[in-house]
């Protein structure tokens, strides 16, 4: 009954999933900052586990990145932030399955959709800014667009030493 429940609400709100196999759903959610967020539910015999793809290992400033994730956990809705043993981040939660609605669905996706896109500049601004400044300057030098690093702008064009 809620791998049911869970089938008919993604075909209702028109997303596209795998269920390999039967009771195991993989989609992705899309967002705005972060372009689509991928997704996978797995159907237990006493709960639901929600699972979604945040971000890679940041390559700097772990220290920083996880305490904002472990403050932003405060606020969270059915899921909290997690880092698996490679250090990437990850968004997951566990559900009763008695809980499994359509509206339930509706608001645990929602919550997950909003805290994977809200985050995403902040964990790459966090995690990764060595890497983007060397790209922005990059792309600068060569006359390239920088169009995708335009959430960053503000503090890629301020001298170093104001940081």
């Amino acid at each position: 009954m809620p791998a049911q429940i869970i089938r008919d609400y993604l075909l209702s709100q028109g997303l596209e999933f795998e269920e390999t196999p039967e009771g195991v759903f993989s989609f992705a959610l899309p967002g705005e900052k972060k372009q689509q967020t991928p997704v996978r539910l797995d159907v237990g015999r006493h709960t639901l586990g929600v699972h979604a793809f945040v971000c890679r290992n940041p390559d700097e400033n772990h220290e920083r990145v996880y305490r904002w994730l472990l403050e932003r956990n405060l606020r969270t809705y059915g899921v909290s932030f997690a880092v698996d043993r490679l250090g990437d981040i990850f968004l997951d939660g566990r559900l009763p399955l008695a809980a499994i609605t359509p509206d339930e669905l509706d608001r645990l996706l929602g919550a997950l959709l909003t805290m994977a896109d809200e985050s995403f500049n902040t964990l790459l601004g966090l995690g990764f800014a060595g890497s983007i400044r060397k790209e922005w300057e990059w792309r600068r030098d060569r006359g390239e667009s920088t169009a995708n690093l335009e959430a960053f702008r503000g503090w890629l064009e301020a001298d170093p030493g104001d940081a």
